[in-house]
């Protein structure tokens, strides 16, 4: 890098772009790049809103009598659920003096920070439908509130979810919510087994659940990996009895889970797990505007007249929704019934 001062200037703008864009590829997208939610991109002059549902067929053919017409089958449509798009953003400043004074760490301090700051934010808006997961609503670090509503008006992880077409309901909130092990594994897939419904009513037997995640508690994280990597079954006497879970989920650490609205720690949800058909997830976060700085420039609009600050200005805008509470299962592993 060229020394920083007066006379070298543009090569500052290129080398701080530069620099952004490298911090920005090397951030850890623990949440976007999961699987757990499904990715889309919103294109310009569509507004500001989304509205999702999913539709269900009859599952079962019908007996047709000789010369009969065969009957029509019923279609389902979900409980809608609207996306509204929120739009997030960050300045950042370096100062006449740290141009001119050749300060490089200070300057790359800068550089590194408002090419992470809306990738950090999107981070935790989308592990915090996973904190906030058993609430309806929580208020984030705007003081904005944010629901975490499926399309049935109740929260994500619930014990008597309904269905659009039928009475009947379904829970995806483990009895009980047992920490990670291999009988509370074994409970949460049972659960899964039996509530796996569709908007009639009709157990449906194809959903794929292939995602594992966890916080980044030690104890529960080493546990995943004890549960999913052993060559034998765990704690068997036998080294020859096979470890039926191995390979069977793919395990996600989602280290933002465990934290308050406002990104602190927050101890009490440490030991939240839960399993995501990734095929089937209903997260869905829809990207308008993935990740935008403006960079500053001399005798431009971006310098502030009456202090020479440089501004660089970082932009982000997306929403997130789940639409339903069936293809994620939950545990907030603190034993509550």
């Amino acid at each position: 890098m060229s020394t920083i001062n007066t006379a070298s200037l543009p090569d500052l703008v290129a080398q701080g772009e530069i620099m952004w864009r490298q911090f920005r590829d090397q951030f850890p997208q623990d949440a976007l790049n999961s699987g757990i939610y499904k990715v889309e991109n919103f294109g310009a002059g569509q507004g500001d809103t989304v509205r999702y549902s999913n539709i269900d067929g009859e599952l079962y053919a019908k007996n047709k009598a000789e010369g009969a017409q065969a009957s029509e089958g019923l279609t389902q449509q979900g409980y809608g659920k609207e996306m509204t798009f929120k739009r997030r953003a960050l300045t950042k400043t370096v100062t006449w003096e740290m141009r001119r004074r050749n300060k490089y760490r200070e300057i790359e301090a800068v550089w590194q920070a408002i090419g992470t700051t809306v990738l950090s934010r999107r981070e935790l808006d989308l592990q915090h439908r996973i904190t906030f997961g058993t609430a309806t609503t929580y208020t984030d670090l705007d003081g904005q509130t944010v629901a975490t509503t499926t399309g049935d008006g109740l929260q994500l992880f619930y014990s008597a979810h309904t269905v659009n077409g039928s009475s009947s309901t379904y829970r995806n909130r483990v009895a009980g919510n047992p920490q990670l092990s291999k009988g509370g594994l074994e409970a949460m897939e049972k659960m899964i087994v039996e509530n796996s419904i569709n908007e009639l009513g009709e157990k449906v037997p194809t959903r794929n659940f292939d995602v594992l995640f966890t916080t980044d508690d030690p104890n529960t994280m080493n546990t995943a990996r004890e549960l999913l990597q052993a060559t034998a079954e765990i704690s068997s006497p036998n080294e020859g009895v096979p470890n039926v879970y191995r390979g069977k989920y793919r395990h996600v650490k989602l280290p933002l889970v465990a934290t308050t609205a406002a990104g602190a720690v927050d101890s009490t949800k440490a030991k939240y797990w839960g399993l995501v058909s990734s095929s089937q997830t209903p997260f869905i976060v829809n990207i308008e505007e993935n990740l935008s700085v403006i960079t500053p420039a001399t005798n431009q609009n971006t310098e502030d007249i009456l202090t020479d600050d440089w501004i660089y200005k970082a932009t982000g805008s997306y929403g997130i929704v789940t639409t339903t509470g069936q293809g994620v299962a939950f545990s907030s592993g603190d034993g509550a019934a």
